[in-house]
């Protein structure tokens, strides 16, 4: 059994199905192994790790930082969400497409979202507990968004009417984002 790295649609973005060791006492797996994960295409260092709780129907996103970009490993310790990362790169040849991945605190999948890409969940369970790796540090003043629902991106989220934060619920639509405020591609 080892760890299984699994290319996405968007390049850099990866599904990692980590070996998990079962027995009648429980479970063990290994969440973050730098030479593993950089032998299976992520080459990160992370400096932040953040914890997440929500309740069922709320949906947090789609966030990106601009100056200071985060990538992002994301997994699920208790409950179900689905994940997405949405290609901000403006210029690259997957911009504005999305790869969505059901992560829960039973399958134990993880979603790499590397920088440059936009990243957002919603809750599918009655809670969820979401843990997740940065490579760089949260700065609020950084921070940008684009509309969960917007039509360009054409996401089928699971979810009809989510619960938003204010901030979340005032996201701009891709084709409003003024170009100095996207990241860019780089080969």
């Amino acid at each position: 059994m080892r760890t299984e790295f699994i290319e996405t649609g968007l390049p850099g973005v990866l599904i990692v199905e980590p070996a998990v060791f079962r027995d009648s006492r429980g479970f063990f797996l290994e969440t973050w192994q730098q030479t593993r994960y950089v032998d299976g295409g992520i080459d990160a260092v992370f400096v932040q790790d953040n914890h997440s709780h929500s309740s069922k129907g709320v949906l947090r996103g789609l966030h990106y930082q601009l100056r200071q970009p985060q990538g992002k490993l994301i997994y699920v310790v208790s409950g179900e969400i689905f994940d997405i990362a949405v290609d901000m790169r403006h210029g690259s040849p997957t911009f504005g497409k999305w790869v969505g991945v059901v992560l829960s605190g039973e399958n134990k999948r993880q979603l790499y979202v590397p920088e440059g890409f936009a990243h957002g969940f919603c809750v599918m369970s009655e809670a969820v507990d979401v843990m997740y790796k940065c490579t760089d540090y949260y700065s609020p003043k950084d921070e940008c968004g684009v509309k969960w629902n917007d039509p360009a991106l054409g996401i089928e989220w699971p979810i009809d009417l989510p619960i938003l934060s204010g901030k979340d619920e005032l996201n701009p639509l891709l084709n409003d984002i003024p170009v100095e405020r996207l990241p860019k591609y780089r080969l």
